[in-house]
């Protein structure tokens, strides 16, 4: 059975929510605006390759550390990722079914 993706209650969990989607949808281009101002535009369109490799990376290793082993073959947009993390690492809210064997 398919666990459908958390909905976060309390506003601290959708603002961290809200930021981890944020830096997974756009921090590519922040990097990459940060170097060009930094630096040059050549080296901006590199930090722009490498970056998103690292954030395919760590959008990975995010997606696999929280969501089901069942449900890892689903495609999940940032926004899902971004909840389901937060639902696991922040905002655990143990349901009823857990709090009858404990």
């Amino acid at each position: 059975m398919l666990e459908p993706t958390p909905k976060l209650s309390s506003k601290k969990c959708k603002l961290i929510s809200l930021l981890i989607r944020v830096f997974l949808q756009f921090g590519i281009y922040i990097i990459a605006l940060l170097v060009w101002y930094l630096q040059d535009y050549f080296m901006a369109i590199a930090s722009l390759i490498a970056a998103y490799l690292v954030m395919g990376i760590i959008r990975s290793k995010v997606r696999n550390s929280v969501i089901p082993p069942k449900q890892r073959e689903h495609q999940y947009s940032d926004k899902e990722i971004a909840d389901w993390y937060v639902a696991r690492e922040f905002c655990f809210e143990p349901s009823k079914k857990e709090l009858e064997v404990l």
